[in-house]
């Protein structure tokens, strides 16, 4: 997005919504961002597979995530200490978490906070006690996902919004896009284009 407001890109990628502050800037230098809506994600709890807990509540992540709950036996696990990993401060996907589960509430001062998604869940399937988030395309076979508030993540429940920590991945141009950008953006709407590129990175694609 800063990208986007100091003139130096075309297309802008985010996992949040432009802020208000953000617009302000950009129309500032002359630049109106416009938004465009290509895929949907899944934002997972996720731990060690031999974790046997399966499900926590929104009110149960926050209550781990801010400290008041420390292990894992509060929450039906083992009489082990929670490890919190969570996103860097900067990244989106914190501001989504922070936004959907913290309700603005800052992340524990002993979280571990890594810089990208592969980052944490590199340091969960290392840990048999820490608990990570992620989006849906950094799942794979050496982490457990878990329901939140007993729904699964799936590309189902993110369509529906059933699923309580979904989100849309935008795409920002510079005004109404044009030429290249315009054809660049028809492409990534495309159902057997760059929807079916989204689908095969692992993201859930619009239709």
């Amino acid at each position: 997005i800063k990208a986007i407001i100091d003139g130096t890109t075309d297309i802008a990628d985010s996992s949040r919504f432009i802020k208000d502050k953000e617009v302000a800037m950009a129309v500032e230098k002359g630049v109106y961002p416009v938004p465009f809506g290509v895929a949907y994600d899944c934002i997972v709890p996720v731990v060690h597979p031999t974790n046997p807990v399966a499900n926590l509540t929104i009110d149960q992540l926050r209550a781990i995530y801010k400290g008041e709950v420390k292990n894992w036996k509060e929450v039906g696990g083992e009489d082990k200490e929670i490890v919190i990993i969570s996103r860097d401060t900067s990244s989106g996907t914190y501001e989504v978490w922070e936004e959907k589960i913290m309700n603005k509430e800052r992340v524990s001062p002993g979280a571990l906070l890594q810089a990208s998604n592969g980052a944490v869940a590199q340091a969960v399937a290392k840990n048999s006690y820490a608990l990570g988030y992620v989006g849906l395309s950094y799942l794979n076979k050496d982490l457990k996902t878990l329901k939140v508030n007993g729904v699964e993540a799936t590309a189902e429940n993110a369509l529906s919004s059933t699923y309580p920590v979904s989100r849309v991945l935008y795409m920002f141009t510079k005004g109404w896009p044009e030429g290249m950008t315009l054809k660049f953006i028809n492409f990534m709407m495309h159902p057997a284009k760059g929807q079916k590129i989204v689908a095969e990175a692992g993201f859930v694609p619009l239709y």
